[in-house]
């Protein structure tokens, strides 16, 4: 089992920035992928940014440019930069690692941008 909290959210104008963080404890033997989720009202998850045991990393297209995802494996924790966030940024973040074939989330962690 691997638990994951999440933290970092809150409020901003819209053009600021904010860094998410999600600590992994439990049973962590190997973690094959870690990942960046959102979900606004009405809307489904989508995959915001994630990055691959041996560092690879991939974003959306909404947020390349504007968005860094990075690790530090010595305290098992993923984060995100959001700079210049906007008002459609505005989403539940969910953290989610992957240990195949197990997949876990965050209890997720909410960002606002207003205009």
């Amino acid at each position: 089992q691997v638990q994951l909290v999440e933290s970092g959210g809150g409020l901003v104008q819209a053009g600021g920035s904010l860094r998410l963080s999600c600590v992994a404890s439990g049973s962590i033997r190997r973690i094959d992928f870690m990942g960046w989720y959102r979900q606004a009202p009405g809307k489904q998850r989508e995959l915001v940014a994630g990055i691959t045991n041996g560092g690879s990393t991939n974003y959306a297209d909404f947020v390349r440019g504007r968005f860094t995802i990075s690790t530090d494996n010595a305290k098992n924790t993923l984060y995100l930069q959001m700079n210049n966030l906007k008002p459609e940024d505005t989403a539940v973040y969910y953290c989610n690692v992957l240990v195949v074939p197990h997949a876990y989330w965050g209890q997720g962690t909410q960002v606002t941008a207003s205009s």
